[in-house]
């Protein structure tokens, strides 16, 4: 059974940092494609950044610059370092990894977090 556990979520003020960390277990975070999603107060859910098995990263535009993905393999751990945050940053971050082996989609990964909040405040 998949599980997915993030943590690192907080409050911290504009400009700050945070880190999340999403640890899974039942699944080996170098056989898939990986990624982290948001979704703010009435707001659509939103695909932060994603990595594939091969290190590739992708990042919407909103976050380029400031967020880096990232994943440690022999811990199976996944990583999102979060710079410069604003107060449009605040949502619930969750973490996500899609079947191994298989090409990374946009939304529709398989396996899904419970999520972390983060809160930006000005």
């Amino acid at each position: 059974q998949v599980q997915l556990v993030e943590s690192g979520g907080g409050s911290v003020q504009t400009g700050g940092s945070l880190r999340l960390s999403c640890t899974a277990s039942g699944y080996t975070s170098s056989s898939g494609c990986m990624g982290w999603f948001r979704q703010g107060p009435q707001k659509e859910r939103e695909r932060v950044a994603r990595i594939d098995r091969y290190g590739t990263t992708i990042y919407a535009d909103s976050v380029k610059g400031r967020f880096t993905i990232s994943k440690d393999n022999t811990k199976n751990t996944l990583y999102l370092q979060m710079n410069s945050l604003k107060p449009e940053d605040t949502a619930v971050y969750v973490c996500a990894a899609h079947k191994p082996l298989f090409s990374c989609p946009g939304t529709a990964f398989f396996y899904w977090g419970q999520g972390t909040q983060v809160t930006v405040s000005s």
